[in-house]
C-alpha cells in the first residue's frame, strides 16, 4: 500500500480486489472527491446513472450476478434517494456497498450549518435511517479505514447483504494511516455442522420420499454446484418456488416443476407437498407471491431448513452452520437415493391465434417462451409480467432475476442496466410493465451509453394491471397511467442503433421477436396487450383478495 494512498483511493482499489469493475452512482459535491478516485482508478469504471433510485437498483442487479457491487451517493439527498434500493437489497440478499460522502470533518465538528442537512447543525441525522438499510455500516476515518473495511467486506459477504459506508469529504483525500491487516475472518461452520448434518441424513434415511425446495439465496452465494451435487446424491425431485426460478436448471432430469401452492400441477402438489420431508434448500420466503396467496400446505412437521447459517428442524436450531457446508456434509452423509427422474416433457404446443388477432395473454406468453434461449439472463418486474413469465419452461442455463418480496416497481429495468454491465457475454432480456417502465425507463439511455445491447419488452396495457387485478373494482383512476409513447423512448434517450417496434396483433409480435432474436442489435419492443386481460396466476389472485388481504 502506498504511503501517500488517500482513504477515497484505497476504498476504491480494495472493492476492485472483491472483483467489482463499475461503480453505480451519481455525483455530489460532497461525495466529489469519493467520485474522483473513480475516474482516475484503472480498476474500476464510473456508472453515472439518472438518478439515485435507478444506481441503486442497477447495483443490486449487478451484486447478484458478481457477488458484490458499488454505489456512491451523496450525503442526504443523495442516500436517502437510493435508500429504497438498498433496502430491496437487503431484504432479497444482495450485496451492495453504499459508499456516502459526507460534509467535512471539519464543518462537522463547529456545527455548521450547511446544504443538505436539517440546518440544525447536526450530521448524524440520517446515518442511523441509512444504517437499516445494510447489515454493517462505518464512518470511515484515515486511521481506521484499512481495518474497518476489512470487518465490512467480510461482514457484508457472509450476510450477502448491504454494507453502509460514510466517508467525509476532507477525509477522503486524506492518505491512509497504517499497514493493510490481515483478511478479516471468514465465517465457518461451528460445532453444530455435524450434528445438523447427522439430523437431516437420520430423517431422509427413514423417508420412503423426499423434495428439495432450493431458494434464491443459494444463486446469492453462489452455491448452485454444491446443491445440485447434493440433488444428484439424494436422487430426489426439486421444485422451484417464483423468487427462486432457475436457480438450478429447469432442464434437468429431477426437475419436477413449479411449486406454487395451490397453483401448482398435480404432480408437483404431490411432489412437494405428499413428500415425507421436505428440505428448503437456503430458506425460501413463503409470501404470498409465492404461495399463489397463501395456499401452500406443506406440514411444518415435514419441513427441514437449511438457512444462510442455521439449520432447524422442528423446533430445534443449529448454528452457527454454513449453508454451503451442510450442502457438502449431506451429499456424502446420505446413502439414500430415491431414483426420481421426471416424465419425459413433451413437445410444447405451438403459440395460437392468427396474425391479424390482437394480441392476449393466452397467446403472447408461448411466443415469449419460444424466444428463450439457453444461457439468458431474464429480468422479471414484479406484476403482471412476472405472473405470466414464472410458469414457462426455461432453457437450460437460463437465469432468472425479479423482486417478488421486496417488489418496488420499477425495480427491474434498473436492475437489467447492472445485469447486463455485470456480464455483457451473456443476452440479457427484460420483460416490464409500462407503469413500472415509467419510473425508472431513463436507464435505457444509460444502457445505450455504454453499448449494451439488451432485448426489452414492454407490456403496455393501459395501466398498472397487477393494481387493477388486486382490486375488487380495477377501474379506479389512481390506475390509469399517461399514455406514452414507449417505442418512441430509445431514440429520445440517445439509443442509436436500435430496434424499436410497436407491436398490437400476433403477426407483429411474431416479426418482432423474429427481429430481436437476430442479436444484430438491442432491441425495445411495444407490446400493446388487452387492459384487463389478466395472465392465469393474477387472475387467480385477483379471485383469491380476501386470502391475500384477510387482515386489510
Amino acid at each position: 500500500m502506498s504511503e501517500r494512498q488517500t482513504v477515497a483511493d484505497y476504498i476504491v482499489g480494495r472493492l476492485a480486489r472483491e472483483g467489482i469493475t463499475d461503480c453505480f452512482g451519481v455525483a455530489g459535491d460532497f461525495a466529489f472527491k469519493l467520485c474522483d478516485a473513480v475516474a482516475r482508478s484503472d480498476a474500476v469504471r464510473w456508472i453515472g446513472c439518472s438518478n439515485e433510485l435507478d444506481a441503486a437498483y442497477a447495483a443490486d442487479g449487478y451484486a447478484r450476478v458478481r457477488g458484490c457491487s458499488m454505489l456512491l451517493t451523496t450525503y442526504a439527498v443523495g442516500e436517502l434517494s437510493a435508500l429504497n434500493g438498498v433496502m430491496g437489497a437487503k431484504a432479497e440478499r444482495s450485496c451492495v456497498f453504499h459508499i456516502v460522502g459526507m460534509p467535512a470533518m471539519r464543518k462537522q465538528r463547529v456545527r455548521q450549518v450547511v446544504h443538505h442537512t436539517l440546518g440544525d447543525g447536526e450530521f448524524q441525522n440520517f446515518a442511523n435511517i441509512s444504517a437499516q438499510a445494510a447489515c454493517v455500516s462505518a464512518v470511515i476515518t484515515p486511521d481506521n479505514c484499512t481495518y474497518e473495511m476489512e470487518r465490512l467486506i467480510a461482514t457484508a459477504r457472509a450476510e450477502s447483504r448491504p454494507a453502509y459506508v460514510l466517508v467525509a469529504a476532507d477525509y477522503a483525500v486524506t492518505p491512509v494511516t497504517g499497514s493493510a491487516p490481515p483478511p478479516y475472518p471468514a465465517s465457518a461452520s461451528g460445532p453444530d455442522l455435524a450434528k445438523a448434518v447427522a439430523a437431516i441424513a437420520e430423517r431422509v434415511e427413514a423417508a420412503r420420499s423426499v423434495a428439495m425446495l432450493p431458494a434464491y439465496t443459494v444463486s446469492r452465494f453462489k452455491l448452485q454446484g454444491k446443491l445440485r451435487a447434493l440433488v444428484e446424491a439424494l436422487g430426489c425431485p426439486y421444485c422451484a418456488m417464483a423468487m427462486d426460478k432457475g436457480v438450478l436448471s429447469e432442464a434437468h432430469p429431477q426437475f419436477a416443476g413449479i411449486y406454487s401452492g395451490a397453483a401448482s400441477s398435480p404432480a408437483v402438489l404431490e411432489a412437494v407437498e405428499g413428500a415425507d420431508v421436505v428440505i428448503d434448500a437456503g430458506g425460501v420466503s413463503f409470501n404470498e407471491v409465492n404461495t399463489a396467496a397463501y395456499t401452500s400446505h406443506i406440514d411444518p412437521g415435514k419441513l427441514v431448513t437449511i438457512g444462510v447459517d442455521q439449520v432447524r428442524i422442528g423446533d430445534r436450531i443449529y448454528n452457527p452452520v454454513r449453508m454451503g457446508d451442510v450442502f457438502d456434509g449431506l451429499a456424502g452423509a446420505v446413502s439414500k437415493n430415491f431414483g426420481y427422474s421426471a416424465p419425459p416433457r413433451g413437445v410444447p404446443t405451438r403459440p395460437g391465434g392468427k396474425p391479424d388477432d390482437p394480441i392476449t395473454a393466452v397467446n403472447m406468453y408461448p411466443r415469449f417462451r419460444d424466444f428463450l434461449r439457453p444461457a439468458d439472463r431474464i429480468v422479471l418486474e414484479s406484476g403482471s409480467m412476472s405472473s405470466g413469465m414464472v410458469p414457462l419452461p426455461l432453457p437450460d442455463g437460463a437465469e432468472v432475476q425479479l423482486q417478488p418480496l421486496w417488489g418496488s416497481i420499477g425495480w427491474a429495468t434498473g436492475a437489467t442496466l447492472g445485469i447486463a454491465l455485470a456480464d455483457p457475454s451473456r443476452r440479457t432480456v427484460l420483460f416490464t410493465g409500462e407503469g413500472s417502465h415509467q419510473m425508472t425507463a431513463v436507464d435505457v439511455g444509460t444502457m445505450a451509453r455504454h453499448g449494451l445491447k439488451p432485448v426489452i419488452f414492454v407490456l403496455n396495457n393501459e395501466g398498472y394491471m397487477v393494481e387493477r387485478a388486486l382490486e375488487a373494482d380495477p377501474d379506479w383512476v389512481y390506475n390509469d397511467l399517461a399514455p406514452w409513447n414507449y417505442h418512441a423512448l430509445p431514440a429520445a434517450l440517445g439509443c442509436r442503433g436500435w430496434f424499436t417496434a410497436k407491436v398490437t396483433t400476433l403477426g407483429e409480435l411474431d416479426a418482432a421477436l423474429a427481429r430481436a432474436a437476430t442479436g444484430e442489435s438491442a432491441s425495445y419492443i411495444e407490446v400493446v396487450g388487452g387492459r384487463l386481460d389478466f395472465p392465469a396466476g393474477l387472475a387467480m389472485a385477483h379471485q383469491r383478495l380476501d386470502a391475500l388481504y384477510a387482515d386489510g
